[in-house]
């Protein structure tokens, strides 16, 4: 189902569950355990802890091929795609067979009527046809592992076309086979050149032209081993490919281009087997804007999904997202080629002041971290760089000594350091022959060292010798075009490396049984219905999660009593299914210190309730907390992802600012941290002018507690709405002053 992640249990045991009267999620925690056929890795919500990755060798890397629907027939098209079949059937070594019903040969080869003429059981069928789902059932039969189907008009045509899918991906789920596409092409069948050597790209696409580029990263001599077009997905998708790929010890990195997630659950899953392996995963995903979004739900009928949540997904899980497609080719192509660095600092080497001061700004300003150099350090360059040019880190050469013995010396001198792991020379333009002794220094440094060394060949021609023979010709030297690119490859190699170094999978860690909070959440739960803030609150404390001191009372004088119980100063607030904003209403007094403000106040809010005409369960007499930092800590369903959880700035701030952090579970209190450190306001947690830093454990304890909840309501919880949540100075705890809950 397109954009669901609620239902990824395997469809026989989903099937036999149903069978049986039961719902997935009832069967999942039932105490009777699965036969072990039926087993499955499942955490408290029935969603998969893991996804196996299909064996593809046989898709790739075919022995025998099918081709329904060959043609070789001048002006056909079909004609021209059996020809490039059967030239890459030749490179793979596979054996081809033409089916026709009215050709006895096809370009010299017999050719069979039907599917069940076969001479053999074939890997691989590519299907030619307009229609294909009447033959699936016959490749079935044939028990034919895979097949690609290149027909359009299904699913990027609107709801007919996405119906006649859905029966294709049902009748290819009951047949047992895989299919690739429909809606696909023939970049799975590619000529991929051989005669390069070193960590290769995998490539994935939705949309095959948007490989191209990455594509012709083998003119620079950089390898490809796999192109992966998935087109409309109807079986296979982007998440089986980067599975797939994460196991081939030849793929250093793998490129997407991705319109719509099919399943973010599956997706999340392949990116943490990635994360695993150490294999990092660039992706260009449109949709970033509403226009982008609608341009791709046309082109592949897939539901883009709300970018922040796909944004943060991608983080989470270590997937380096990046916006052009010259970005997706020279990020990759680094991450492929490149070994582990040694230190995260980089040296901008230049013979050009202006050049090197210029590059480092912008470097500094996305986030790379330059150091600088120590003395002895400078000391040492100065042997050969004139005192008065600056080597604290941008270098500056001042050009000379480049073109000389000294050059070579600089160089090393810079990789010796311990704090370097990266130098990078911008090269604005060629200056021969400064520049071409420059490159062939930087390229036989290289080869001798461990450490990264990137170049900007600044010169829009490109045809330079140093540029085309000396630096594409190393397969040591990272070389870009623009300074832009080289920081966001950059910033992505170490980042990367960082990751992975400390990466645990938070599919390890989930919950797999339900905790005892679960029961007494459930019993509070009115499906379809807003809870009241006194129902929402009793569902934070079911989770441990801290609240005010508060009654709820049906009159004056019991709200005078509750005063004196709860302590004054108090708050008042109406207390209804239908309230959400009740500030607004004024449906809220603070500052209470008397009974006679208690019983006005009560009268009050009566009498606006009935004005307004909102239905109240009673009147809240709450304990007044003031000295704190507001969050807010909320629970929204994504279509792709399911419950997802977010933090922020909370009170007004929330709807001002728009300040807020979003993670998927599962997560960890590492994530959980980490969620807090990318909000703009997170000083404000450390303390400022003169205000005692918050009790920022306790606002990571309510967010692990929160994301617990979501995890296991599922979807009964359609939204939570923690806000305020003050964060009380450190050692003091948290407490959530007001909460909003709305049940599916």
């Amino acid at each position: 189902m397109l954009g669901s992640t609620h239902g990824t249990l395997t469809t026989d045991f989903r099937a036999r569950v149903e069978a049986c009267g039961e719902s997935p999620r009832t069967a999942v925690h039932s105490t009777t355990a699965p036969s072990a056929e039926d087993t499955v890795a499942l955490d408290v919500s029935g969603r998969p802890l893991h996804a196996d990755a299909p064996d593809l060798d046989r898709f790739f890397r075919p022995e025998s091929v099918a081709v329904i629907g060959a043609s070789d027939a001048e002006g056909r098209p079909n004609t021209g795609i059996t020809r490039q079949l059967i030239a890459w059937a030749e490179r793979v070594g596979a054996r081809l067979h033409p089916v026709h019903p009215t050709r006895a040969a096809v370009f010299g080869l017999p050719c069979v009527a039907s599917v069940a003429d076969l001479p053999e059981q074939v890997d691989l069928a590519v299907l030619l046809i307009a229609d294909p789902l009447p033959v699936i059932e016959q490749l079935a039969e044939a028990k034919v592992k895979f097949a690609v189907a290149f027909a359009s008009g299904f699913a990027e045509t609107g709801d007919e076309g996405a119906a006649a899918q859905a029966r294709l991906g049902a009748a290819v789920r009951r047949s047992g086979l895989r299919l690739l596409g429909p809606n696909t092409n023939l970049n799975a069948f590619e000529e991929f050149r051989e005669d390069l050597d070193g960590p290769a790209i995998a490539l994935i696409t939705q949309s095959g032209h948007q490989g191209r580029p990455v594509y012709t990263l083998q003119e620079l001599g950089i390898r490809l081993s796999h192109w992966a077009p998935t087109g409309n997905e109807a079986d296979l998708e982007t998440s089986d490919f980067i599975s797939y790929f994460a196991e081939q010890p030849e793929v250093g990195a793998i490129a997407c281009y991705v319109e719509g997630l099919k399943d973010g659950r599956q997706f999340l899953l392949a990116a943490d087997r990635a994360a695993r392996n150490g294999v990092p995963v660039v992706a260009v995903k449109v949709g970033r804007t509403e226009t982008g979004a609608r341009m791709a739900a046309s082109h592949t009928g897939k539901l883009t999904g709300a970018d922040t949540v796909v944004d943060a997904a991608m983080r989470q899980f270590g997937v380096i997202r990046v916006d052009g497609l010259d970005e997706l080719q020279d990020t990759a192509a680094l991450l492929a080629r490149a070994r582990k660095p040694l230190a995260d600092g980089v040296v901008v080497y230049s013979i050009s002041g202006g050049t090197g001061a210029h590059f480092s700004d912008l470097a500094t300003e996305a986030g790379l971290t330059l150091p600088t150099l120590s003395q002895a350090k400078q000391d040492e360059l100065h042997q050969w760089i004139p005192e008065y040019l600056g080597v604290s880190n941008p270098i500056d050469n001042g050009g000379h000594p480049v073109g000389d013995w000294r050059g070579r010396k600089i160089i090393d001198a810079i990789l010796a350091d311990p704090s370097v792991g990266v130098l990078i020379c911008p090269i604005t333009g060629p200056f021969p022959p400064m520049s071409d002794k420059l490159a062939q220094d930087l390229v036989d440094a290289a080869e001798q060292s461990d450490k990264l060394i990137c170049v900007i060949w600044g010169s829009p021609v490109g045809t330079e010798e140093a540029y085309r023979t000396t630096l594409l010709g190393s397969s040591r030297v990272a070389t870009f075009r623009t300074f832009g690119n080289c920081i966001t490859a950059v910033r992505a190699y170490l980042g990367h490396h960082r990751f992975t170094a400390a990466y645990r999978s938070p599919f390890d860690e989930a919950p797999r049984t339900l905790s005892p909070s679960f029961r007494k959440a459930q019993a509070l739960m009115r499906p379809g219905q807003q809870l009241s803030e006194h129902s929402a609150k009793q569902l934070l404390r079911a989770y441990g999660i801290r609240v005010p001191r508060e009654q709820l009372v049906t009159s004056a004088a019991a709200a005078v009593r509750a005063a004196g119980l709860v302590g004054y100063p108090v708050v008042m607030k109406a207390s209804g299914p239908q309230l959400a904003h009740k500030t607004e209403l004024g449906l809220v007094k603070i500052g209470l210190t008397s009974a006679s403000q208690i019983r006005d106040a009560y009268r009050e809010l009566t009498d606006i309730a009935r004005y307004e005409n909102v239905p109240l369960d009673g009147i809240l007499v709450c304990q007044m907390v003031e000295k704190g930092v507001e969050m807010v800590v909320g629970v929204t369903q994504d279509d792709l992802f399911g419950p997802t959880v977010t933090v922020g700035l909370g009170g007004v701030l929330v709807e001002v600012l728009h300040d807020a952090a979003v993670r998927v579970p599962p997560f960890g209190e590492d994530q959980a941290r980490a969620m807090l450190m990318e909000l703009r306001g997170h000083p404000l947690l450390e303390g400022v002018r003169g205000a005692p830093p918050a009790d920022v454990d306790a606002l990571v304890e309510v967010i692990l507690r929160v994301q617990r909840m979501a995890m296991e309501l599922g979807d009964e919880l359609s939204e939570l709405d923690i806000n305020p949540l003050m964060v009380l100075p450190r050692g003091q705890g948290a407490v959530a002053l007001d909460a909003l809950a709305i049940c599916r």
